[in-house]
């Protein structure tokens, strides 16, 4: 993904307690900022600088103090300030905010606009370059007395906002940034199959009894992007860490962002792409003249050629094992892709049996070309960017059986005992290549605290938690493959008696008042903001009854059972890509990879002898 239009002035990453624990400008960007304003007048470039490290903080804290309460979400209300965010009256100002900038011996001036977000406890700020007449537009809704977000006036904030393409750029430089303080940098995942390492009788062998090489994913091999505690870091981080939050390696952060925005203009914003041109470096070879660079491939790849392609696919389900309602099977995929191709090659990939399949495709990568489709077939050409990208969305119904399919029954015998029951077949009608790494189901107690079980499982192991029991029918290592299984369970679950649960101390300074003036520039404060949404839901759970809910939306205390499990080797929906059909031009010797895999989303068995929520059908026409 790359910036969008546009060029950073600096960054900054603060911690809650308001100190700068980094810092980047962008001089080439700073001067084009002041060429722009003195061709406004003379001087007005040198009277809006870059402020110092101290002046952010010092104005991020200021306005965290003067904006955190609901004006902190844009909103005026009677103590609005002239000046202040929260008098353009627009709830966008809660994510671009304005920093006012005071000096000692000269007027301050306003810096923005600022993009924040806040990731793993700090604060990321993102100041791209606007023109001067934008900046001024702003200015001007900072005086006015009127609401400036009005829909029917012209020059609201909205409006300023929609000319400006660089805020959509530094969202994804926040964004980004934030990924990688934070340790999240995936990519989308590309399994690779793993072939057999003997082949014949031996691999027939081991998989009739459940053992099988299993695809692997891949990505590209990136430093890690989080510094240990014991890590030498600098003494604005160790306050940091002191504070909650957990500190980052500045030097990844630091290496990202010079490969990444050169200059302050962002290239490529993906970790893994340039992590790779920092590691491989560019190609070498020029492109024809008649080529034009996309702008999702700002770096040509260079290397070993293959092509990987994987599809990923949940399937949701409730199953109710009753005549008056039916079962609900429903699949959502996806086509993940890997193009290690130099030069601009066109791939070209054929989609066959979609209607056979009822496949609906949702969306497409912005570098695909989709021919319409004509009867079971679609084309789709594309020249692929760097890394795992998503080639495209879909949708289908479960065009096999369900991979676990079944009863689960539990009943109350009294207040603090319940009986259940378990009836499940596993991979039924399923076949070599489908291959079921693990399966678990989990029997979920929110609302009661599990004391003890009783009973065995025909096949797998029991856990239990704190408010769950969680039966492992297959374990990971030792997959099911060309055979269906039987599992049975049955047994007691018992509770601990209900008692009045004293309310935590710690909120009961929690006022409606402080609700209501909560926003995302809040001080930190773990004694009652950070668990208030436990608090709630400990409220709301701890007083149901555990027998004869006649309650609404009662069946949602103990009347299912969550299933979980991986297959690979096939899809679900039947859409299947053929590797030899898939076409390179120009033409190069690259091998083409396929592999599939499916998981589970909510796949839920609901209590038999319970009631269930559904839905009515619409009649087939």
């Amino acid at each position: 993904m790359s910036g969008g239009g546009c060029s950073v002035r600096a960054i900054w990453i603060l911690t809650p307690h308001d100190v700068v624990a980094f810092s980047k400008r962008f001089a080439v960007v700073e001067k084009r900022w002041r060429v722009a304003w003195e061709k406004e007048g003379p001087g007005r470039g040198a009277k809006m600088p870059l402020p110092a490290d101290y002046e952010v903080a010092a104005a991020f804290a200021d306005r965290r103090r003067r904006e955190g309460t609901a004006r902190g979400s844009g909103i005026r209300t009677s103590i609005s300030s002239v000046g202040s965010d929260s008098w353009v009256d627009d709830p966008i100002t809660r994510h671009i905010i304005s920093l006012r900038i005071d000096k000692e011996e000269e007027d301050g001036f306003i810096l923005w606009p600022v993009v924040l977000q806040k990731r793993g406890g700090y604060y990321v700020l993102v100041l791209p370059l606007v023109d001067p007449q934008s900046f001024r537009a702003f200015e001007s809704l900072l005086k006015r007395p009127d609401c400036g977000s009005s829909a029917k006036e012209d020059g609201n904030l909205s409006s300023i906002l929609l000319n400006l393409p660089c805020i959509t750029g530094a969202f994804m430089v926040a964004n980004v940034i934030g990924d990688i303080i934070t340790g999240d940098v995936a990519e989308p995942e590309v399994v690779v199959s793993s072939g057999p390492s003997v082949g014949g009788l031996l691999d027939s062998l081991t998989g009739s009894i459940g053992i099988s090489a299993r695809p692997k994913p891949i990505t590209t091999p990136v430093a890690a992007p989080i510094a240990s505690v014991s890590s030498p870091v600098g003494a604005s981080q160790s306050e940091s860490l002191k504070g909650g939050v957990r500190p980052f390696d500045k030097d990844v952060l630091r290496n990202f962002i010079i490969g990444a925005m050169p200059f302050g203009t962002p290239q490529d914003l993906n970790y893994g792409n340039v992590t790779s041109i920092r590691t491989t470096g560019f190609s070498a070879d020029p492109l024809p003249t008649d080529q034009k660079q996309p702008a999702w491939k700002p770096y040509l790849y260079k290397g070993r050629q293959r092509t990987l392609f994987s599809s990923l696919e949940t399937i949701n389900a409730a199953l109710y094992d009753r005549d008056d309602v039916p079962d609900s099977l429903s699949v959502s995929g996806q086509v993940t892709c890997r193009a290690e191709l130099e030069g601009l090659p066109d791939v070209s990939l054929p989609l066959t049996g979609l209607k056979a399949a009822r496949v609906e495709v949702s969306s497409f990568h912005h570098c695909v070309q989709a021919s319409e489709p004509t009867g079971d077939k679609q084309s789709l050409i594309f020249q692929p960017p760097l890394g795992n990208f998503v080639l495209m969305h879909y949708q289908a119904p479960c065009n096999i059986d369900p991979p676990v399919k079944g009863f689960y029954q539990l009943s109350m015998v009294s207040e603090n005992e319940g009986a259940f029951l378990f009836k499940l077949r596993l991979m039924e009608g399923y076949k070599s290549p489908f291959i079921m790494e693990f399966c678990m189901v989990t029997m979920p107690f929110p609302r009661r605290r599990v004391a003890s079980y009783d009973g065995n499982p025909s096949v797998g192991t029991v856990s239990m938690t704190e408010h769950s029991i969680e039966w492992r029918i297959v374990s990971s290592g030792r997959g099911l493959s060309g055979r269906s299984i039987e599992a049975n369970f049955s047994g007691t679950v018992r509770f601990y008696p209900r008692t009045a649960q004293r309310m935590n101390s710690s909120f009961r300074s929690v006022s409606t008042d402080t609700l209501a003036e909560d926003s995302d520039c809040e001080q930190d404060n773990t004694n009652n903001g950070a668990n208030l949404d436990d608090y709630l839901m400990e409220k709301m759970n701890r007083d149901l009854q555990a027998v004869d809910l006649e309650e609404p939306l009662s069946w949602q205390g103990y009347n299912y059972a969550k299933v979980s499990f991986k297959i690979v080797g096939g899809t679900l929906s039947g859409l299947i890509i053929d590797p030899r059909s898939v076409t390179i031009y120009p033409s190069v010797k690259a091998p083409v990879e396929y592999s599939m895999q499916a998981s589970s989303g909510d796949y839920i068995l609901w209590n038999t002898l319970g009631k269930c929520p559904s839905v009515a059908l619409p009649k087939e026409l």
